[in-house]
C-alpha cells in the first residue's frame, strides 16, 4: 500500500525564519537605493524564486516598471538586475546568519515525520553560497534535513519540479504519490504541482501571511482569523492539496494523504 516515504520543505518561512523576514528587508533596501519605494506586498509576491528572478520579476510588476521608466527615461534591463542582485547578495550576506532560527514545532515535527518513516528534504530559493550560511547555523541550532538542493544545482529553480526530483533521486524515493512537498510561498505550491507531488501550505510564519510570531500572538482572533483565511485561499487557488495553520501539522497532513492514497486516490 502507498504511503508518504519523503517530505520536501522549504527552507525560509516554513523551517527557518518566521515570516521569511531577511530577503524582505534586503529587497525594500536595494530598490529603495535605487530611487523606486516597494510595497511589502510587492516584495514578497515573487518570494520563493531564485533570487535575480525574485528581482527580475519585481521591475516586471506594472507599477514598478512605470516608476523605474519614469525616473530613469528607460525600460529596466538585465544589466540593472543583474548590478541590484549583485547589491542584493552583498547585504543578504551580512544579516543572513541571523535569520537561521528553526520555527517553533520545527525540530519536533521533524522528529516525528522521522518516526513515521519518512526521509525529510528540502529546496529554496538560497543560492548555495547562501545555503552554506544557513545550513550549518540551522543545524546548530536543532533543524538537519536529510539532503537539501539549491536552484544552483538544477536546470532551473522554481516553480519548476527540479529540485522536488533530485530530492527524490538522492533520498531513493520513486513514486511522486509518495511524496509531500511544503512550503510558506506561492512558488512553493507550484513547485510541488509541477512535480506531481501532494502539495501542503504552511499559514503561521510564512511568507505569504508576513506576520512576526509577536504580531501573530497581538492579533484579535477575529482578524488573524481574516488574514489566514485570505492566504489560504491564495495557496488553494494555486493548487494546494491542502492548508496547514503550522508547521506541527504536517504529520496529521501526512496522515490524511496516507487515507487518501489507500483509497486510491493520487497527487
Amino acid at each position: 500500500m502507498k504511503k508518504i516515504e519523503l517530505a520536501v520543505f522549504d527552507w525560509a518561512g516554513t523551517t527557518i525564519d518566521y515570516g521569511c523576514f531577511a530577503p524582505v528587508k534586503v529587497f525594500l533596501e536595494v530598490f529603495r537605493e535605487k530611487g523606486i519605494d516597494v510595497t511589502l506586498d510587492e516584495a514578497r509576491t515573487p518570494m520563493g524564486l531564485l533570487k535575480i528572478d525574485h528581482i527580475k520579476a519585481m521591475l516586471s510588476g506594472e507599477r514598478v516598471a512605470k516608476l523605474w521608466a519614469e525616473k530613469y527615461k528607460r525600460e529596466w534591463t538585465m544589466e540593472d538586475a543583474q548590478e541590484m542582485y549583485g547589491n542584493f547578495e552583498e547585504k543578504l550576506f551580512k544579516i543572513l546568519a541571523d535569520y537561521t532560527t528553526p520555527v517553533p514545532f520545527c525540530t519536533d515535527t521533524i522528529n516525528t515525520l522521522r518516526s513515521m518513516g519518512i526521509k525529510i528534504g528540502s529546496t529554496t530559493g538560497y543560492t548555495q553560497e547562501m545555503m552554506n550560511i544557513v545550513v550549518p547555523l540551522a543545524k546548530e541550532k536543532g533543524y538537519s534535513p536529510d539532503y537539501y538542493v539549491t536552484p544552483s544545482s538544477v536546470p532551473a529553480g522554481r516553480p519548476f519540479p527540479y529540485m522536488i526530483y533530485k530530492n527524490m533521486l538522492e533520498l531513493k524515493t520513486g513514486d511522486t504519490d509518495c511524496v509531500v512537498k511544503i512550503g510558506d510561498t506561492i512558488s512553493d505550491i507550484k513547485e510541488g504541482r509541477n512535480a506531481k507531488v501532494w502539495t501542503v501550505g504552511v499559514l503561521k510564519g510564512s511568507s505569504e501571511l508576513g506576520l512576526t510570531e509577536d504580531e501573530v500572538k497581538n492579533f484579535s482572533e477575529e482578524e488573524l482569523k481574516i488574514k489566514m483565511q485570505e492566504v489560504s485561499a491564495k495557496m488553494l487557488s494555486a493548487g494546494a492539496h491542502m492548508v496547514i495553520e503550522d508547521i506541527s501539522k504536517v504529520p496529521m497532513a501526512v496522515e490524511i494523504i496516507n487515507n487518501r492514497l489507500a483509497n486510491g486516490e493520487r497527487a
